[in-house]
């Protein structure tokens, strides 16, 4: 599809928008994911979609990139009205996504991933090298270097978001949907991508980016839309908006976006590190001498740019990695390299993993299952071989209910649950029992503005019941926000540890890129 081209200033919206939903209705089993739903997108705008985890974000753009059907209403594209039946129907017609969980094969090249389902093929053989000249054109034009040869599970992340962008333009699309395209990159990763962003705006391309983050929406966004439990409530400017009205606008109610918490009042060490070292998986060394001090009722904040060590450092403490030197004492007992379940128990320890996913849950297991994960073999859940099942469905209804997690019913499957509500089951399983050391791992990464002020209130109660509390994040407002002290880890290093007092942005940006305050 070929369209003109405007020059980086012309901004003018056209009579017809590009792309329109109107009156969008998804029903689901018992749940009404989307509810006589209107949006317009108009050429060369970058649309803003905000809303809380389950408002129905996800289900719409499903909707829009023929993933899912409406039950009521209808799609146009250029003024014409469409039907899609799959994404290919979609991907006709000038529209691609990128999804938060990027739909690349990893043991495959950029170019083989790029031409997948629309290779390039001559005299019966597939014609890479086209292929990989068409996709360097597109780089260029772009501003998004990337090696077509390049084995994908050998690529950052942020260079592996890249190659689905150049997927969706080789597919001549002219509509993108960025889903969540932020939660995983570095805070320079987050500023290429809205330089290409802007790139592509300039060019026509039309633009709609479904996030979380407040500033984001601020900072790239020419209108914002938002949804709320399947409806859309309203729409602002982002040139006259603030966090706080879009976060009231999200989520029904007026949002604390500050962490209110009294200074810390530390007691006993109950996390020691000496000097841990360890390895990737592809045995690179992570860890080099590693050492930190984690008290009773304080919160140590671990920041670094993704890569540094901070996975690993989490997964020798709790057991899933081990340690090639050094020693990992929990309230005073050695716990180096021990299994999960000692540290868990001997060590009263919960962890929040990074990736909910892979360590946190069981998608196919229900709520109520998943909220014993770490203790269904104990009682008054299990009785030799024996299940307790009315004691599991009543535990699960009191921590859905504490930690307000919304589900149609404790027997929902886990992976049913929007993004945050899976965190919050996380959570709420973690939480919901007697612990000394708490480590969590990016807690809030990728769920909404309500969630993580919840969580984070729950995170400050734990400090102050005089639980110990290792934070690690990517995300550097969280680290200030909550931290009564903050390690800086560049390296496998701990390059400083900081008050929170002594801590600003600048100072910690610094270390984090490996400036180190006597340089």
């Amino acid at each position: 599809m070929t369209q003109s081209q405007p020059s980086p200033n012309d901004r003018h919206e056209p009579d017809s928008p590009k792309l329109e939903a109107q009156g969008i209705t998804k029903l689901f089993p018992g749940v009404v994911a989307n509810k006589e739903i209107d949006l317009a997108l108009h050429k060369g705008e970058i649309l803003a979609l905000l809303g809380e985890n389950g408002a129905g974000k996800s289900t719409l753009m499903n909707i829009i990139y023929g993933l899912y059907q409406p039950t009521e209403g209808q799609i146009l594209v250029d003024g014409n009205v469409v039907e899609f039946h799959s994404p290919r129907d979609a991907i006709d017609l000038g529209i691609g996504m990128v999804h938060q969980h990027f739909q690349l094969v990893p043991v495959m090249s950029v170019v083989d991933n790029i031409m997948l389902g629309s290779e390039s093929v001559d005299r019966g053989l597939l014609n890479r090298e086209r292929v990989a000249a068409q996709i360097q054109e597109l780089a260029d034009r772009y501003n998004m270097p990337v090696d077509p040869n390049a084995i994908i599970e050998d690529l950052p992340v942020g260079v592996q978001q890249r190659v689905e962008i150049l997927k969706a333009l080789y597919r001549n699309a002219d509509i993108l949907i960025l889903d969540e395209p932020t939660s995983v990159l570095t805070p320079q990763e987050i500023e290429g991508l809205f330089a290409v962003m802007e790139l592509l705006r300039s060019q026509g391309k039309s633009i709609i980016f479904i996030t979380h983050k407040l500033k984001e929406v601020l900072r790239i966004a020419d209108r914002i839309a938002v949804l709320r439990r399947g409806e859309m409530v309203g729409e602002a400017d982002p040139k006259t908006a603030s966090q706080e009205n879009l976060a009231t606008l999200m989520v029904g109610r007026k949002v604390t976006l500050e962490v209110e918490k009294e200074p810390a009042s530390a007691g006993d060490v109950l996390l020691e590190l000496r000097a841990i070292e360890a390895f990737t998986d592809r045995g690179e060394q992570a860890l080099r001498g590693v050492s930190l001090d984690v008290c009773a009722g304080e919160i140590v904040g671990v920041a670094g740019v993704q890569g540094n060590g901070q996975t690993e450092l989490v997964e020798v403490i709790t057991g899933l990695r081990p340690a090639t030197a050094g020693s990992v004492l929990i309230n005073g007992r050695n716990m180096t390299n021990a299994p999960p379940r000692r540290i868990t128990e001997e060590g009263a320890i919960c962890h929040v993993p990074e990736d909910r996913h892979m360590y946190g849950m069981v998608g196919a297991y229900s709520v109520a299952d998943n909220l014993v994960l770490n203790s269904y073999y104990k009682p008054p859940f299990s009785s030799g071989l024996t299940m307790n099942q009315a004691e599991i469905a009543q535990h699960a209804e009191e921590l859905v209910a504490r930690f307000d997690v919304r589900t149609p019913s404790v027997n929902t499957s886990g992976a049913s649950l929007s993004g945050g509500n899976q965190q919050k089951m996380v959570v709420a399983r973690e939480f919901g029992r007697p612990i000394s050391l708490l480590v969590a791992a990016q807690p809030t990464r990728g769920i909404d503005v309500g969630s993580i002020e919840f969580i984070h209130s729950q995170i400050v109660a734990k400090r102050d019941e005089g639980v110990a509390v290792l934070l690690v994040s990517n995300e550097l407002d969280e680290i200030m926000a909550l931290s009564d002290r903050i390690a800086v880890m560049f390296h496998g290093q701990i390059s400083a540890v900081l008050p929170r007092s002594d801590a600003t942005r600048e100072k910690i940006g610094l270390l984090m890129a490996g400036v180190r305050a006597d340089d």
